[in-house]
């Protein structure tokens, strides 16, 4: 059983000198949000690499960009469901997603098989939460995080506090809590998709996501899936008992980077909002802002001032992408 992925390797551009001695290898690794198909996000992420190749201050690094899926969300990745044998909850993907991270070597170049000099994590929904536990892991486990050199983050639209008090969030928790009908609700909906022809579910897909066909395609496979919207709602239940207080220390947000080496302070932390995320508490996160405020340099708190939505992987991938590859040039780039 194989994991689906996204990899993308740095283009060769005779337009550019590269000295090979002294440029780095860094490791862009997405964290996918729920649910966690990475196809979703091949809009995004191709953008993001097309934009990075463009950008002339990146050209002295070579950057390898991997996402794969979170475990559970295909058929294909492991053995049915049962009762006795559930689906995976929010601690197994971030276990998940560290072993994937951890087998990771430079794929191409001078540096090939080796390990790369620095890893960018980048985190959309719960995808966020899941990096901000890794880095917080690694900073206890001296021997993984020497193998592992986890630099910065980019957090989009993240669900990492209170989710359950978002309007959806909410709705979702009430679900949870509902006796007999928060066990039971994969099965009222996989009945239900089950009994929906496969051309009636695209075209109602198709109403309400939009005109993307990419995306069209994969939700239609998804909600068609065996297992994968039992996936959805377990991990999703999982996220409401989980995703609670902020129980990070301010070890975490402390900068990695050296300051004097690179002649300007480096944010570790970049942190994109929805201006009305319905998955994120407006209350919860002008309160996170306000407390990350006075680690400015440190921590970059963006707001959306546009009306980008939480799935902004359907429709909206060019923009993000280009906000993203500016942050990237803030971190890494040399003018």
């Amino acid at each position: 059983m194989t994991t689906p992925r996204f990899l993308s390797y740095p283009s060769e551009s005779p337009d550019v000198a590269v000295d090979e001695s002294s440029s780095r290898d860094i490791l862009i690794f997405f964290v996918s949000g729920n649910p966690g198909i990475i196809g979703f996000y091949e809009p995004f992420l191709s953008t993001l690499r097309g934009l990075i190749n463009e950008t002339k201050s990146l050209q002295s690094s070579r950057f390898q960009i991997y996402g794969q899926d979170l475990a559970g969300f295909r058929d294909d990745d492991h053995e049915p469901f049962t009762t006795h044998k559930k689906p995976y909850d929010l601690e197994y993907q971030i276990q998940h997603t560290l072993k994937g991270l951890s087998k990771l070597r430079v794929e191409s170049g001078p540096r090939k098989g080796l390990q790369f000099d620095e890893i960018l994590l980048v985190g959309h929904s719960v995808g966020a939460y899941i990096v901000l536990e890794l880095f917080h892991r690694l900073l206890n486990n001296e021997q993984l995080a020497s193998h592992l050199n986890l630099t910065s983050g980019i957090l989009l639209f993240p669900t990492i506090h209170h989710i359950s008090s978002s309007s959806n969030g909410w709705k979702l928790d009430l679900l949870r809590r509902t006796p007999v009908l928060g066990d039971n609700a994969y099965r009222i909906a996989q009945g239900f998709l089950h009994l929906v022809p496969r051309r009636a579910l695209h075209w109602i897909v198709r109403v309400v996501t939009g005109p993307s066909a990419h995306g069209t395609e994969i939700t239609t496979n998804w909600l068609k899936s065996r297992d994968g919207v039992w996936q959805a709602l377990h991990m999703g239940m999982d996220e409401m008992k989980v995703i609670r207080e902020n129980t990070w220390d301010d070890e975490l947000w402390e900068i990695s980077h050296d300051a004097k080496a690179h002649d300007k302070i480096i944010p570790k932390f970049f942190f994109f909002f929805g201006k009305n995320d319905h998955w994120v508490a407006n209350h919860y996160r002008d309160e996170f802002i306000q407390t990350r405020q006075k680690q400015v340099e440190r921590t970059r708190l963006i707001v959306d001032e546009g009306d980008i939505p939480h799935a902004f992987c359907i429709d909206h991938s060019e923009v993000v992408a280009s906000k993203v590859n500016q942050w990237i040039d803030q971190i890494y780039g040399k003018n």
